[in-house]
């Protein structure tokens, strides 16, 4: 029985083996293709979202990059606006101050001009009003003087005397 179990064995072990040949053919001519295109596409499909992955991080960092270079060239173009705008702004001021100042010349100049004149009629009309004033003092003194006979001779005498003098 040994023998037989032994031969048994060994026939199994043959059909075994041929079935296991046979079915790696068949696997080989019908199922290692459709997985191996199957895995070959699955890894191409890895590859290329690796590649895609890595196009999407370089145009991220060119992206970035450049949002930083517009950042920066906003900035600067910022400061040189707000550069111009100080410098426009102390310009206006300087002018405002300039011209306020030309003007006050200009009425301190007026005003002293007026108060000249001013001062200048103001002198006259003195002068006048003394004049006036002086007139009649005079005229108070000689009536005074003169109604008087003996102070009339009196006077005329100093007067000749004076303008023979003189």
């Amino acid at each position: 029985m040994d023998k037989l179990i032994e031969q048994f064995s060994l026939g199994l072990f043959f059909w075994q083996t041929i079935l296991f040949i046979a079915l790696v053919l068949l696997l080989k001519k019908f199922a290692w293709k459709p997985i191996l295109n199957a895995v070959n596409e699955r890894e191409e499909g890895i590859k290329n979202a690796l590649d895609e992955a890595e196009n999407a991080r370089k145009e991220m960092q060119n992206l970035t990059a450049d949002n930083e270079r517009i950042l920066k060239e906003a900035r600067i173009e910022r400061d040189t606006l707000l550069k111009e705008a100080r410098e426009m702004k102390e310009s206006i001021v300087a002018e405002a101050k300039e011209e306020a100042q030309v003007q006050a010349n200009k009425v301190v100049e007026q005003a002293q001009a007026t108060i000249q004149s001013e001062k200048q009629a103001a002198i006259t009309d003195l002068k006048n009003q003394v004049a006036e004033l002086s007139i009649r003092i005079a005229e108070k003194v000689v009536r005074r003087e003169l109604s008087d006979k003996d102070k009339q001779t009196k006077l005329v005498e100093e007067m000749l005397k004076e303008v023979t003098i003189s």
